[in-house]
């Protein structure tokens, strides 16, 4: 299985111009991906550098074959009325489960500018891997607090499932909403968590305690060899080297299973650089 996580910068490359189209091109010549994560898709924010237009309908266009899933952190209204939204987006080609939209917390922090934040889940089947939930996701920037706040809460989500994996509810087959839904333990969470591997952040979420452990797919492959640089390779506007802050964590029982990891340290189709994961 082929997954691509990448922060799009509402498909806005380094140039200024806006396009999907270029996204999705650029992804897949990176690998004939089953399953792509992409964050900051924009809908109806004019005002964003390169007036970006709809793009959840563009890429679902451009994704002929895919379910597409939007989770809008943001949905607001301009001062016309008209609709806002700002999030992450699942395409898959897999057969799709079960999906879920999860608000991360939000703690006060009048300090630092902030945005609401979430993670969309989708559970897809694999033929081999059998039942696997996919997570992405894209925390706060510039509240140290509210990121350590969403962190906890990704672990706790991921905890929660693998219980309910463990301990499923009564099977109810009455065509009701309680009627049973997958559950699994295999889970790979993605996406721009706005902390370098040294951070408190990163070592909470790699934390070995609890009964569901994240493995950073990257170390295990390559042990301690530094993670690719994602963000700031050639815009230094925001820090003066680059970083890497895009990661691809896998639930235990999945780690072995890790094939390979890269990222694309050519594209300036965004101020992020794509990761492609490979089970």
């Amino acid at each position: 299985m082929h997954l691509i996580t990448w922060n799009t910068q509402w498909c806005c490359g380094l140039d200024g111009q806006v396009s999907p189209h270029r996204i999705v091109h650029t992804a897949r010549s990176m690998a004939d991906f089953d399953v792509l994560c992409l964050q900051e898709v924009a809908q109806g924010y004019s005002q964003l550098r390169g007036q970006p237009g709809d793009q959840l309908a563009e890429l679902q266009a451009l994704l002929p074959g895919f379910q597409v899933f939007f989770g809008a952190a943001v949905h607001s209204f301009d001062d016309q009325g008209r609709a806002q939204r700002f999030g992450n987006l699942i395409a898959t080609r897999l057969p799709v489960l079960q999906v879920q939209h999860h608000a991360l917390p939000w703690p006060a922090d009048g300090q630092q500018r902030s945005m609401p934040r979430m993670c969309t889940v989708v559970t897809v089947m694999h033929a081999e891997l059998g039942p696997l939930r996919v997570m992405s996701t894209h925390l706060e920037y510039y509240s140290a607090r509210q990121r350590m706040a969403q962190v906890l809460a990704l672990r706790q989500l991921h905890e929660e499932a693998c219980a309910m994996a463990a301990d499923p509810p009564l099977r109810v087959d009455d065509g009701s909403p309680f009627q049973p839904l997958p559950h699994t333990r295999q889970a790979v969470l993605c996406g721009d968590f706005n902390c370098s591997p040294l951070s408190a952040e990163y070592a909470a979420m790699v934390h070995s305690g609890g009964p569901a452990p994240w493995v950073d797919a990257w170390t295990q492959l390559h042990g301690a060899a530094p993670h690719p640089p994602t963000f700031q390779l050639f815009d230094r506007s925001c820090s003066p080297v680059p970083v890497a802050c895009d990661f691809v964590f896998v639930s235990a029982d999945l780690a072995d299973k890790v094939q390979w990891i890269e990222v694309d340290l050519k594209t300036q189709a965004s101020d992020h650089q794509p990761v492609l994961l490979s089970l």
